[in-house]
C-alpha cells in the first residue's frame, strides 16, 4: 500500500484495484483514450492523487471510480474495494443488456452435432420476436 506522498501512475492504479486484469491492458486502455480525467484523456504515467474521479470504459461497459486512496499492488477484490468508490450512474449500469442475462440455448449432453433440420429450428428461433425481446 502506497504512502500518500508517493507517486502511483494510473496504469498501475486501475491495475492494482483490479479494474483490469493485466496492467499492460490498463496501459492500452489509457493509450486508446478509453480512461478519461474530466473528460481528458490521460495518459498511461497520468500521477493519480486521492480525489480524482476518472471514466473508465471496458467495452460496453462504463464506470466512473473516485479515487479514495493509493494502492500500488494488487490485492484481493475486498481489499481493493476501500481504495475506490464507483459513483457509476444507475441508468448506464442497467442500460446496457448483460451477455450474462441472455437465454442460453443449450443442447443435451451427448447429442452431437445439430442435424440440418435442427440448425433451420435453431436459426429459426434466434430470429423470432421472442429472442429479440427478450428482457
Amino acid at each position: 500500500m502506497a504512502n500518500e506522498s508517493e507517486k502511483l501512475r494510473i496504469d498501475k492504479y486501475l491495475w492494482a484495484i483490479r479494474i483490469f486484469k493485466t496492467r499492460s491492458l490498463a496501459t492500452e486502455a489509457c493509450k486508446a483514450g478509453r480512461v478519461k480525467l474530466n473528460g481528458q484523456n490521460v495518459k498511461p504515467s497520468y500521477v493519480v492523487k486521492v480525489g480524482d474521479t476518472f471514466a473508465v470504459q471496458k467495452g460496453i461497459e462504463r464506470k466512473v471510480i473516485f479515487v479514495t486512496g493509493l494502492l500500488e499492488r494488487r490485492v484481493d477484490a475486498k481489499t481493493a474495494i476501500q481504495f475506490y468508490e464507483d459513483h457509476t450512474p444507475v441508468e448506464e449500469t442497467h442500460g446496457y443488456k448483460s451477455m450474462f442475462q441472455a437465454p442460453i440455448l443449450k443442447r443435451d449432453r451427448g447429442a452431437g452435432r445439430p442435424t440440418k433440420r435442427d440448425r433451420r429450428e435453431i436459426d429459426d428461433l434466434k430470429s423470432s420476436e421472442w429472442w429479440k425481446n427478450e428482457d
